[in-house]
């Protein structure tokens, strides 16, 4: 394993205590010593097997622990709404009267990117009542943040001092500074985020009903109550995902800056505003209460005093039977927060989702190590483990294996968003009751394909319905089960 070289030492999950101890609700042999080929009886099973559905694995978990009910079964034009393209100088001011007047005007407008009207038309042919459902299928908790995205040369990167392809947080001047270097450049705001891009992918897929009801898809985080928050909020509403918390009077929208330089590396600058704070109060214990996955978003690791609003969440799962999904985000997010990364994880994730550099952080690997070695060690501290290895293909681990799945043909385009589209594949398969991880799989891989092979990071209308019609249809006899192994053995 690789050395921390911050002052804090960063030790890997088994050395800060026994799994079973230090996630209190897991019965001690689900993490016992990893021995292959030794499988032990499913839940509902009087003999031993094998298993690769994802809904007997996270069944098993919640019947042994008496916890958990078991859920019912890139640039260019960009898909996100734009507030259109403006002069950097309106904006260097961060939150000036000038960029509240020109948000302003463009959301009465209606501004938006060319042929984003008919995706809005076509997502309001089957937009949600106006009365909240009485269950969620997933309500995910994570920064409510609007993109300004440009195009800019290597030589901008320098002057300001930016290290390319990094995300970086940035106070109110530094946000400035960088909208005035901007001057004569135009750029684009779109309501984005890592989560949402996730949620609007999984509420287009699950728009129709297609092998289950129309899904319903909520949002909590923290928005102001300037013209940036408004127009989040009614953006993720036309996307058909439900944005539930209230916006903070007299409250910034944290934003954005996306800086994308010739060769398709982005540069990312995150203005928290009010986003930096994110509440747990009653609304949102009861909306968790009545939803069957909570997916929690790593940045919010990144925003003080959040760990007790994520962990207060987490327990509100586990106490209503709902399942915990935690997205990884960022290394550098990892690094920094990574005790905090350990303790939700290890005690309150059933699915994780990384990257396969997150996934080496979060192991505390070299960056030698394997992908497969990777998902293969989260498995044993969390039950269905999502790993992401670019075009390499993905990997989803369950109780130490570890099943390939190959990547989907396609010509990359850009490849922003592409993990952001795989998880919502993964939910999609799961709530729509996909038993086989090589299906649920090949299906994220298709999903992630199509956004990689298209301009924008988020999954089109027409294109998600189409993926939806034919995961019943999805062909996975050429996938192998685990890597050097023809079953997925438990411990």
């Amino acid at each position: 394993m690789a050395s921390s070289s911050s002052s804090k030492a960063i030790m890997p999950f088994s050395v800060l205590s026994p799994p079973h101890s230090h996630r209190p609700f897991l019965s001690p042999p689900i993490f016992a010593p990893y021995r292959p080929n030794s499988p032990v009886p499913l839940h509902g099973s009087s003999s031993t097997t094998t298993t690769t559905n994802p809904h007997a694995v996270l069944a098993c978990y919640s019947k042994r622990t008496k916890r958990r009910k078991r859920p019912a079964s890139i640039m260019g034009t960009r898909k996100t709404t734009s507030l259109g393209v403006c002069s950097c100088r309106d904006f260097a001011g961060g939150g000036s009267s000038r960029e509240n007047e020109l948000v302003d005007d463009d959301f009465e407008s209606g501004s938006v990117s060319e042929g984003e009207e008919d995706e809005e038309l076509m997502e309001g042919m089957v937009a949600a009542s106006p009365l909240p459902p009485e269950r969620w299928d997933v309500l995910g908790l994570g920064q409510a943040m609007v993109d300004f995205s440009g195009v800019v040369d290597d030589e901008f990167l320098e002057k300001l001092g930016l290290e390319k392809g990094t995300r970086k947080v940035v106070n109110h001047e530094e946000r400035g500074k960088v909208l005035r270097a901007m001057d004569g450049c135009s750029y684009k705001a779109a309501a984005g985020g890592s989560l949402s891009n996730s949620l609007v992918a999984l509420a287009r897929l699950g728009s129709k009903p297609l092998g289950g009801p129309v899904l319903n898809v909520a949002m909590a985080g923290s928005v102001g109550s300037d013209p940036l928050g408004g127009f989040y909020r009614s953006k993720l509403r036309r996307a058909n995902v439900n944005f539930l918390s209230e916006p903070v009077k007299d409250g910034t929208t944290g934003t954005v800056i996306v800086l994308t330089t010739p060769d398709a590396h982005r540069t990312m600058l995150a203005y928290q505003g009010t986003s930096s704070t994110v509440s747990y109060d009653q609304c949102l214990a009861s909306a968790i209460s009545k939803t069957k996955i909570l997916v929690v978003e790593g940045y919010l690791f990144e925003l003080p005093d959040t760990i007790k609003t994520i962990t207060k969440a987490c327990e509100e799962a586990r106490n209503s039977g709902v399942l915990v999904a935690v997205t990884a985000s960022d290394v550098s997010c990892i690094e920094r927060h990574y005790d905090d990364f350990g303790e939700i994880i290890v005690n309150c994730a059933d699915i994780l989702f990384a990257n396969s550099d997150e996934a080496r952080a979060l192991c505390d690997f070299s960056s030698k190590e394997s992908a497969v070695s990777a998902t293969r060690y989260l498995s044993h501290f969390v039950p269905l483990v999502s790993v992401t290895d670019g075009p390499r293909g993905s990997y989803i681990g369950v109780k130490g294996e570890a099943v390939y799945i190959p990547p989907s043909p396609c010509v990359p385009v850009d490849t922003c968003g592409a993990g952001d589209a795989y998880a919502s594949g993964i939910l999609y398969g799961y709530l729509r009751g996909v038993t086989n991880l090589s299906r649920m799989g090949a299906f994220a891989a298709r999903v992630a394909s199509t956004v990689v092979g298209q301009q924008g990071t988020r999954l089109r209308v027409p294109d998600a319905i189409e993926l939806a019609e034919t995961l019943p249809l999805l062909d996975t006899s050429a996938i192998g089960l685990d890597v050097g192994s023809d079953h997925i053995s438990s411990l």
